[in-house]
């Protein structure tokens, strides 16, 4: 038997460990005031469903899951750009990242 077949992860593992990351992600987007920190659980959600889509995609031998996933971190790179340079100009005009204080309709 090859030694590599028998030390395979099942499929369950990289589920779970998904679902864990992914909540972490909700909870910390629901709990934390921080906009950094928003911002980090959103990118901790989008890596923990790319996860689950390279799972499948090696579960069912189909590369278009990884293609899949390709394009979600090219997506997630641009927005992580376009989001920091947000958080900086925010964080110029108001002084403050805490979700609670920044209201954008007030000069």
């Amino acid at each position: 038997m090859n030694s590599f077949a028998a030390a395979q992860v099942p499929i369950a593992a990289y589920l779970i460990l998904a679902a864990v990351l992914f909540s972490i992600g909700v909870a910390a987007f629901l709990i934390k005031r921080n906009l950094i920190t928003v911002f980090m659980s959103i990118e901790l959600m989008l890596n923990a469903v790319n996860l689950t889509f390279v799972a499948f995609s090696h579960m069912w031998h189909q590369v278009s899951g990884q293609i899949f996933v390709f394009f979600v971190m090219v997506v997630a790179a641009a927005e992580a750009a376009v989001g920091l340079a947000i958080i900086i100009a925010i964080f110029r005009t108001r002084q403050t990242l805490n979700v609670d204080q920044i209201d954008l309709m007030k000069s």
